[in-house]
């Protein structure tokens, strides 16, 4: 099934993955890192996306972010990109794009998935096998969750401080919750709706996006529509997926 054209809700979080082009590494050193994070910063608050995770490795970086309009979160990345690209092809003596295509993102219901987001993108470098555990790995906003120091990137979800009263509190409670291993299923759920565009959430939250947006944003139920059931696919939509 073709990947449905990407669909951004102002103030909803999404999670957000660019890969590399043929799986390359798109960071080499510690400057690198730190280039694209500075252009990160500049660009969420240009195009006003406020960034609650992210993690950067060495062929593909991820976001948790909720921007404030439908066109920003786009824009950030195509700016990211604009700078970063450019700057990597000077470095290393090699040119055309570093992307691997269009960056993949999906609509996070924030209530059930958020916390669950978070860590999946935190924990990466211990997936795959880059760190024993997370507060191992540099590129990632899981020090600043922790306690272990203050990230100007950050704009921490409302979430993440209702876990408790107190900085403390919040950092050991997510501490807790991030040694809290996902399940296959978590990993697959989360791969699976970023990849394909689809929305992540309850029954009823994915309803009312429908409503909201005149658009699908969930796969189809197999067979044939029920007799007078309309499909769900509008023109807009198809005419957002030509121009994405």
């Amino acid at each position: 099934m073709a990947r449905l054209p990407r669909l951004v809700v102002p103030h909803q979080p999404h999670h957000v993955i660019q890969r590399g082009l043929d799986q390359q590494a798109i960071f080499r050193d510690a400057d690198d890192h730190l280039a694209l994070l500075e252009w990160l910063r500049e660009g969420s608050k240009k195009f006003k996306v406020a960034i609650h995770a992210y993690v950067l490795m060495p062929g593909y970086w991820c976001l948790l972010a909720t921007p404030f309009d439908e066109d920003g979160l786009a824009r950030m990345m195509q700016w990211v990109g604009r700078y970063y690209v450019p700057y990597f092809n000077n470095k290393y003596s090699r040119s055309g794009t570093l992307w691997q295509g269009r960056y993949m993102a999906t609509v996070i219901d924030a209530e059930p998935y958020l916390m669950l987001c978070s860590r999946y993108v935190e924990l990466a470098p211990v997936y795959d096998g880059l760190a024993a555990e997370a507060v191992d790995y540099r590129w990632s906003s899981y020090a600043h969750h922790i306690g272990l120091r203050q990230d100007s990137l950050i704009t921490d979800h409302r979430l993440y401080w209702s876990l408790g009263n107190t900085p403390f509190d919040r950092e050991a409670a997510y501490k807790d919750l991030a040694e809290r291993a996902l399940t296959s299923d978590e990993i697959s759920l989360l791969k699976d709706a970023t990849s394909k565009s689809w929305a992540l959430g309850s029954d009823k939250f994915k309803s009312e996006l429908e409503k909201l947006t005149r658009r699908r944003v969930s796969p189809a139920r197999r067979g044939r529509p029920a007799k007078g059931e309309k499909t769900q696919i509008t023109e807009k939509e198809k005419q957002d997926g030509s121009e994405n």
